[in-house]
C-alpha cells in the first residue's frame, strides 16, 4: 500500500434512488479511504433519497438536491467541483468492491505510466450477488472497429483515471449525447494514452431488470456509439489510421474465413498487449505484466 494516499474523487449522480443509493454511498464510505473526496449530486429527488443522502452529509465533501438536465449534466457539475488526483464516478444503483479504493490508489500510485485503468467487470442482482463476470475489453482498435456490438464495452463502474489525462481531454463530460456520455469521453481518453485492465475487482453494475436505461434504450446507446466512432475514425491519420486500416483488413479476413484467426493464433500471429497490471503473489503487489 502507498504511505501517502493520492486524493481520489468519486461523483455520484441520483435521481428518485431510494431503494439502491444507501447501498451505493455505504460502498464507498465504509472503505475508510484516507483521501476520499465524495460528492453527491441529486437531480431533485421526491422520493425520500434526500433523506438518505443527509444521513451521510457529514461525510461528504458537497452535495446537491436541484433540478438538472439529466445524468452527465450531474456529473459533470460534480467533477468540475472534483480537486482529486484520481477520478472516478459511481451510479446510484451500482456499488464499489470491498478496498477497491486501496487497490486503485496501489495501481496509481506505484505505475506513474497508467493514467487510466479498468477492474474486471462485474454484474450485481437486487440482492449484491455477484451473479456474473467477464474479461474486460480494452483494445482501442477494437472499439474504433465497432467489436461492441458484441455488448462488451468499457464497465464505467470499474473505471478510474488521473487528474492530467482528464485536463488533457478537455476536462468535460459531454452533455451531447442522452445515453452514451461515458464512450465519448472513453474515446478522447483513448486520443491521449492506454487503457490498462486489471483482474483486481473495482466495482460492480447493478442489473434490476426493469426500469433501467441501459438496459430499456440499448440500441439507443449503441447508435450513439457508432456516431462517435465514426467521427473518431474520421480524425485518424498517419500510424494510427495505418494500424486501424491493417486492423480492418484482419476483421473481414477473419469474417469471411472462421478458421483464419484460430490459424493465426495457432502460429503466434496475434494481437499482443501490456497493459495489464495484475496481482503477483510473489512480491505481494500489484505489477504490469
Amino acid at each position: 500500500m502507498p504511505e501517502v494516499y493520492p486524493k481520489i474523487s468519486i461523483v455520484t449522480a441520483v435521481f428518485n434512488q431510494r431503494e439502491f443509493i444507501e447501498d451505493c454511498i455505504r460502498s464507498i464510505l465504509d472503505q475508510n479511504y484516507p483521501n476520499l473526496e465524495y460528492l453527491v449530486i441529486d437531480g431533485g429527488s421526491t422520493d425520500g433519497t434526500t433523506e438518505i443522502i443527509k444521513k451521510y452529509a457529514d461525510k461528504l465533501q458537497y452535495w446537491v438536491s436541484e433540478p438538472d438536465n439529466g445524468l452527465y449534466f450531474a456529473l459533470q457539475k460534480g467533477f468540475q467541483r472534483a480537486t482529486g488526483e484520481i477520478m472516478g464516478w459511481l451510479n446510484s444503483d451500482d456499488v464499489l468492491h470491498k478496498n477497491s479504493l486501496f487497490t486503485i490508489a496501489e495501481i496509481f500510485g506505484s505505475n506513474n505510466d497508467i493514467k487510466w485503468m479498468q477492474g474486471l467487470p462485474t454484474v450485481i442482482d437486487n440482492k449484491n450477488r455477484i451473479v456474473f463476470s467477464r474479461e474486460a475489453r480494452k483494445d482501442r482498435y477494437e472499439f474504433l472497429l465497432k467489436e461492441y456490438h458484441d455488448g462488451i464495452f468499457i464497465q464505467q463502474e470499474s473505471t478510474y483515471w488521473r487528474r492530467d489525462l482528464w485536463e488533457r481531454a478537455g476536462s468535460f463530460i459531454s452533455t451531447n449525447f442522452e445515453f452514451a456520455g461515458d464512450f465519448e469521453l472513453w474515446t478522447r481518453f483513448f486520443e491521449q494514452e492506454t487503457l490498462y485492465g486489471t483482474n483486481a475487482l473495482i466495482g460492480s453494475f447493478r442489473y434490476r431488470g426493469t426500469g433501467q436505461i441501459s438496459k430499456d434504450h440499448y440500441l439507443e446507446y449503441i447508435t450513439e456509439c457508432d456516431k462517435i466512432i465514426d467521427a473518431a475514425v474520421c480524425k485518424l491519420a498517419g500510424a494510427e489510421l495505418s494500424m486501424y486500416k491493417n486492423r480492418l483488413k484482419m476483421k473481414r479476413r477473419k469474417e469471411r474465413f472462421p478458421l483464419f484467426s484460430k490459424i493465426m493464433a495457432s502460429k503466434g500471429i496475434v494481437n499482443k498487449t501490456n497493459n495489464e497490471v495484475n496481482f503477483d503473489f510473489k512480491e505481494y503487489k500489484f505489477k504490469k505484466i
